[in-house]
């Protein structure tokens, strides 16, 4: 099973770059995607069921904004649009798709770097998904959150780190938290786990030569629970086209949904 997590900051301007192409060609099973910034009108037949796969999605009320989605190749079982928080669902943050004993969940975690007002927003975030991750561990079931959670959680994990230390994506705050859902919650950061030593970069700032000097935050994640994780094989960041400021970032499981 290959799962595909991708923030492709506008799914109309990602598919001008070939996106839908790629989804074809990548062998994904599941792909989750963020940042739509699209309203459900917006979406074409083929950004609804690309290839003929299953869409489920969740947009923000506020046009060409953030949202989420979850293709499959599967029809799922059960679906769960929203986090049953009105602050957080007005903004398209959350996707469920359940098949059989596997869920997976399509996440964008708020930024704060536009402006302190969205730094608080953040951590009211936080505070409310943190004790979701607990109970979707005590479900049982094996899980997988895929998406952008907006935090670099170790030095490795960002290129200039020393001179990040005070800005959003890296405080000391946002890193406690992220190293909470592991290290107490249980959770696994599939990436991490597998490659110990290799950065693994995600996203680079659309300033200077970022992308071109490798100068990333790793800040997408499969986060997955014990179970399903032992099921990794392999991963990667792939680069070998740009669809936005972040790359897919592609997770192989031994496991048959």
């Amino acid at each position: 099973m290959r799962i595909i997590s991708a923030n492709v900051n506008g799914i109309r301007s990602a598919y001008k770059k070939g996106f839908l192409e790629y989804m074809a060609q990548s062998g994904a099973d599941i792909v989750c995607v963020q940042e739509l910034k699209a309203q459900e009108a917006d979406l074409s037949a083929d950004m609804q069921n690309p290839h003929g796969m299953h869409g489920v999605w969740h947009c923000a009320e506020k046009r060409g904004y953030s949202g989420v989605a979850i293709y499959s190749k599967r029809t799922p079982d059960n679906v769960q649009i929203g986090m049953g928080v009105a602050e957080f669902d007005r903004e398209g943050r959350f996707v469920r798709a359940d098949f059989g004993r596997l869920s997976v969940i399509s996440l964008y975690l708020p930024s704060g770097t536009s402006a302190p007002e969205r730094q608080e927003l953040k951590y009211r975030f936080m505070d409310a998904f943190y004790p979701m991750l607990r109970d979707l561990l005590a479900e049982g079931r094996d899980v997988v959150v895929c998406g952008d959670w907006n935090i670099a959680h170790q030095n490795i994990d960002i290129k200039n780190w020393k001179g990040n230390q005070k800005n959003s994506g890296f405080l000391p705050e946002e890193r406690e938290w992220i190293g909470n859902v592991i290290a107490k919650l249980g959770w696994v950061d599939m990436w991490r786990t597998l490659y110990p030593d290799v950065a693994g970069y995600t996203w680079w700032s659309n300033r200077g030569q970022a992308y071109a000097k490798d100068v990333g935050w790793r800040i997408d994640y499969h986060m997955v629970s014990p179970n399903l994780a032992a099921k990794a094989q392999a991963a990667h960041v792939y680069k070998a086209e740009k669809f936005s400021d972040h790359a897919p970032l592609v997770v192989d499981y031994a496991y048959d949904i």
